[in-house]
């Protein structure tokens, strides 16, 4: 019998997921390389890289007594999340920067050195679980990272390892804890790591202002002034510079060629299927039943819905009952029960309940 141990390439980002992953992957009887990548310079406080979390990341390595290397990946970091972030909202969209960073950055980083070091696998501490080689939401529904995960390609997922599935968050600190790790009670990051709590305020230093009008879809009526469209999101309520309004209204698309926000009642946000484009099929669309269900937004609901043409190009759904915000730049992501049968780029909301212009990128 062999007494060699399958090697894994470990992201490492200085917190207690990470860790923890790599203490069950040794315990699993792997061979652990700790991997942090260097997305960025790491000046705000909450980047997943700053010098803090890398020292942490080096401790944790140090302490499990894995090799730890530091991988730069400033410029495709760059290049494939912060400027593809910046470009969509010039153009009218509203982009995910995780969803693009983890197939695109973060999995294609691990790959390399994994490559180079003669590792098997990769791993993360995603809250995503592995079943015969396919991909279905993490066991605690509450912290499940699936989302993030569609644009996976499938070799790298066949190669993929994710330790924290069958986990819940107290569990994954309870475990840091007993193993003496220091990172057991390291707070979480919930915002942006390359944006220092304040979105809006990146987005204005970096494409500056633009004041334009705020249009009413119900009247046509100019109802506000806003200080840039790229600035908002289908779904957003507040915030949105109303001159004065007796009932709560919502973005319901946004137009960068006229910088102009129309907003209007709930339901005109709401639409009755999608358009995605730039698909990725974790499972092949013939093996997809009748009826699964998407999700719009990370934290959205998922709705039920038909499948109405899923092919290289182009993903098209229609939900049995409409949905609200269905953002152009957003992923739609599709599953059946807890299995992750793929996703896309969402193109344009399709049968919406009210006519309204449609945001410039989903024409």
């Amino acid at each position: 019998m062999s007494l060699v141990k399958p090697r894994v390439v470990l992201g490492l980002s200085g917190g207690v997921d990470s860790a923890v992953a790599g203490l069950l992957l040794q315990k699993a009887g792997y061979e652990v390389v700790g991997v942090m990548l260097r997305l960025e310079a790491g000046h705000a406080p909450n980047s997943c890289c700053n010098a803090a979390a890398q020292a942490r990341a080096a401790r944790v390595a140090e302490r499990l007594g894995i090799p730890f290397v530091v991988k730069g990946e400033e410029a495709r970091f760059a290049a494939r999340v912060i400027e593809a972030y910046l470009e969509g909202h010039r153009v009218g969209t509203t982009p995910n920067p995780c969803v693009r960073c983890n197939p695109f950055v973060k999995f294609a980083g691990l790959v390399e050195v994994a490559d180079r070091v003669g590792a098997e696998f990769v791993a993360t501490g995603h809250y995503v679980r592995k079943v015969d080689g396919r991909l279905h939401r993490g066991r605690d529904h509450a912290k499940d990272q699936s989302y993030f995960l569609w644009g996976l390609l499938p070799g790298v997922l066949a190669r993929s390892l994710f330790p924290l599935g069958e986990l819940t968050k107290p569990e994954v600190r309870r475990l840091a804890a007993r193993a003496g790790l220091e990172v057991a009670r390291t707070p979480e990051s919930q915002n942006l790591c390359f944006v220092e709590n304040d979105p809006k305020g990146f987005l204005r230093a970096r494409l500056g202002t633009r004041p334009g009008p705020v249009v009413e879809v119900t009247t046509g009526k100019v109802v506000g002034e806003h200080p840039g469209a790229h600035l908002f999101t289908v779904g957003q309520k507040r915030g949105l510079g109303l001159f004065k309004s007796h009932r709560r209204l919502y973005v319901v698309a946004t137009d960068p060629a006229t910088n102009t926000v129309y907003v209007g009642p709930r339901e005109a946000a709401m639409a009755e299927g999608l358009v995605a484009t730039q698909p990725n099929y974790l499972v092949p669309p013939p093996a997809w039943p009748e009826q699964v269900s998407v999700q719009v937004r990370h934290r959205a609901q998922p709705a039920p819905a038909r499948v109405i043409r899923a092919d290289r190009e182009t993903l098209e759904l229609a939900f049995l009952e409409p949905v609200f915000a269905v953002a152009p730049g957003q992923s739609a992501v599709v599953y059946h029960g807890d299995l992750l049968l793929g996703g896309g780029d969402i193109k344009a909301a399709k049968g919406t309940l009210l006519e309204r212009p449609a945001p410039a990128a989903a024409r």
